[in-house]
Formats: C-alpha cells, structure tokens, sequence
C-alpha cells in the first residue's frame, strides 16, 4: 500500500471541508429523522412491530448493498459516488416526507441505508488517499466523530423543526441536509479514479476470495466490535424503559454519553496512531462487556448512567477503529470493492447485536440480555486482541516499507498558501 502525500507535506486543514464537512451535514440530517421515525410510521397506521421493522430497514438497506456500493465506487469512484449518495437520499427523504402509506415510508428508508453505505465507503476511500500512514487512524477518528457531531446536533435541531411545522417536516430537512453534502463532496478532488481506470474492474467475489483469510480473522475481529458498539442503541434503551426511567431523563443521559464519546473522538485518534490499533480496540470491547454486566445493578437514573459513561469512554477512543482496520488492510488492487466487504462485516455486527438482544429478551428475560453480551463482549476482546495485534504488526511493516529510499510517494491535496 501507498499514501499520496507524505507525513511532512500533510495537514489536516487541508482537507477539512472535503473530508468531513459533508459527513457532518448528511450525519445531522439522519439524526433529526431516526428519532421519529417510529413515530412517523406510526401515524400512517403501523403497530409497534411493523414501525420497529421500518426503523430496522435503514440497517437493512445498509446491509443489504455493502458489497454493490463497492463496487459502485471501484466503477466511477469516489467524489461521483458521494455525489449520487447524496442526491438518491435526499430524493428517499423527499419521498418520506410525502409519503402516506407505511409502505411508501418503509421504501424510502431502505434506499436511504442503501445510499448510506455507499456514501461511508467512499468517505473512508478518500481519506485513505488524502492522508499519510502515519495520520491514518486521526483522520478515520475524526471521520467517525464527523457522524458523531452530527448526529448530536440533529436531534436537537429536529426538535425545534417539529415544535414549529410538525413531524413530517424533519424528513424534508434531511433531504436539503443530503443534497448539501452532495455539493460539497462535488468540490473533493477524485485521488482515486487514475488508479481505478489503469487497473481495471475487478468482480467483487475476487477480492473477497482472494482475502478471504483477513476477512475470516480481522473481518470477524469487527463483527465483534459491531455487536458490542450495537448494545448503545439494542440495549441500553431498553433497559432504561425496564427500570421505568422518564422519557426525558434517558435522552439526557444519552446526550451527555454522547458528548463523551465526541470529546474522546481525536484522543483516540492520536492513540491509535502512536500506540497502536490493538491499544484501542480491546479497551472497546472491555467496556461494552464490564458495562453489560453492571447493568444489571443499576436501578436509577445516575447508576445508568455511569454504565452509559463507561461504555461512552471506551466507544469515543475507539471512533474510527473500524474504518482504520479496514484502511490498513485493504489492498491497492481492488480496494473500494475490499472495502464493501468490510463494511458488510461491520453491519453484520451492528445489525446481529440487536437481533441478539432481542432473541435473548423473547426466550429468556430482559435481565439476561445484559448478561450475555458482557460475557459475550469478554470473550471475543481475546479474538480482537490477537487480530488487531497481527494488524499492528502488519501496519508498521508497511510503514517500514513506505520509508525505503524505493518508494516514491505520489502526490496529493495542494496544500493552502
């Protein structure tokens, strides 16, 4: 693997506005809808099973299209798929915003996890060429607190939208928010597309096959960490309704768990680039897991709390490790369809996670669901460990190579006068 600039050469400035402004602006606009999602599909006649099921489409959409958006992006690349992700969203929300019938609403939100995972992919695709090695892990942080900030603040200003003109109003401000991201991802330089076109289209299947040993070990690795970071919004929730917490009370703990996590976004960053990936992602399984099995001893609204805290804090230094993983394990030669692949990986976890939480809640009880994910989280930090320490040392001698006198970097974003 190469980087197109080099570590003297490189500054985060540089690609601020490309890299991260339309994650922000697009990240806003899904966190003013999913709040009331559920709500809005509810007032077009769904029962509680069918609104949860249209909430679950937009993971579903995500998952379902991992592996074409690679290739979508391998074919015309980076900049002209953020490009078309953006404007397919904001007409899927358009559609939502005017639809009235739940099945209407129920395909508006799966295109929308369709061009979701599309528009991720090219964002990490980016990146992995707009940064050096060395900055790698920083930059996939702060794309990860990108989504973070925005998903923060569009609640909140969803909020005020529907206090003014009502629910519906929300999905129209997604819609401006998707369409704004798609013009700023328009002025990002396509870094990848020369490459692209001089190495030809290779199928998906190929390079899935030809790395199918990273995908089985480090691409299990993330599976593990997807359903462990998937407990925030499968359990939590769920266990705050269970010892008869305020609406009210839980959203503030999630914002003030929220804002922990941002503040630790760029820590974790700068950890995992000088201390390692390994340093960072068994402190994230650990306390998923050491917070699952307190849960159960908490019984108000300061003992949830301090569990929400625990997991925050080891969630915010790991923002980003996933993309990270993915950047430092991806081949030159077909890397945007390697990265479709991963990112399926981590949907298999962020999707498996509640599933599991909510198979365990239907056969047994909710008390026990807490349980076995501790457990479960305790367990697979072992697998992390070993993977992500085989990461390590596959990173650093890559890095070693790229510092050979052989290597010529290419070059990269202009820097600003």
């Amino acid at each position: 693997m190469t980087t197109e600039t080099t570590s003297e050469e490189f500054r985060f400035r540089d690609i601020a506005v490309v890299a991260y402004a339309p994650s922000i602006v697009s990240s806003m606009g899904h966190g003013a809808v999913m709040p009331v999602l559920a709500l809005r599909a509810s007032d077009l006649g769904a029962d509680a099973s069918m609104a949860a099921f249209v909430v679950a489409l937009l993971g579903i959409g995500s998952l379902a299209t991992s592996l074409p958006a690679g290739s979508l992006v391998a074919r015309i690349g980076e900049r002209r798929t953020l490009m078309a992700a953006g404007a397919l969203d904001a007409v899927a929300m358009t559609v939502a915003f005017l639809s009235s019938s739940v099945a209407v609403l129920a395909v508006a939100v799966f295109v929308s996890g369709m061009s979701w995972t599309a528009f991720l992919i090219a964002r990490q695709g980016f990146l992995i060429d707009a940064t050096p090695l060395s900055h790698r892990a920083r930059a996939m942080s702060l794309l990860g607190g990108s989504f973070r900030l925005g998903v923060f603040v569009g609640p909140l200003l969803g909020a005020g939208l529907i206090h003014l003109f009502g629910v519906p109003v929300v999905f129209l401000f997604a819609a401006a928010m998707s369409l704004t991201s798609a013009v700023i991802g328009g002025w990002m330089p396509e870094l990848g597309r020369t490459r692209s076109r001089e190495q030809g289209h290779l199928s998906v299947r190929s390079v899935l096959w030809t790395h199918r040993r990273t995908f089985a070990t480090l691409g299990i690795a993330v599976v593990i960490i997807g359903i462990s970071r998937s407990v925030r919004t499968g359990l939590l929730p769920l266990w705050a309704d269970h010892i008869h917490l305020e609406a009210s009370v839980v959203s503030l703990l999630f914002a003030g768990a929220a804002l922990v996590d941002i503040a630790l976004t760029f820590p974790g960053g700068w950890l995992l680039d000088h201390r390692g990936r390994q340093v960072v992602a068994i402190p994230v399984v650990l306390a998923v897991g050491l917070g699952c099995l307190l849960l159960p001893l908490t019984h108000d609204a300061l003992s949830l709390g301090a569990v929400m805290a625990l997991i925050a804090i080891g969630n915010g230094l790991g923002s980003g490790i996933v993309m990270t993983l993915g950047a430092d394990a991806a081949p030159a030669d077909g890397r945007a369809q390697f990265l479709g692949g991963w990112r399926l990986c981590g949907d298999l976890g962020g999707t498996g996670g509640p599933l599991l939480v909510s198979g365990l809640a239907a056969v047994f009880s909710i008390a026990a669901a807490p349980l076995a994910l501790g457990l479960f989280s305790l367990a697979g930090a072992v697998w992390v460990g070993h993977w992500t320490g085989h990461a390590d040392r596959a990173r650093l001698a890559a890095a070693a190579t790229e510092r050979s006198p052989e290597t010529v970097p290419q070059p990269g974003l202009p820097r600003r006068r």
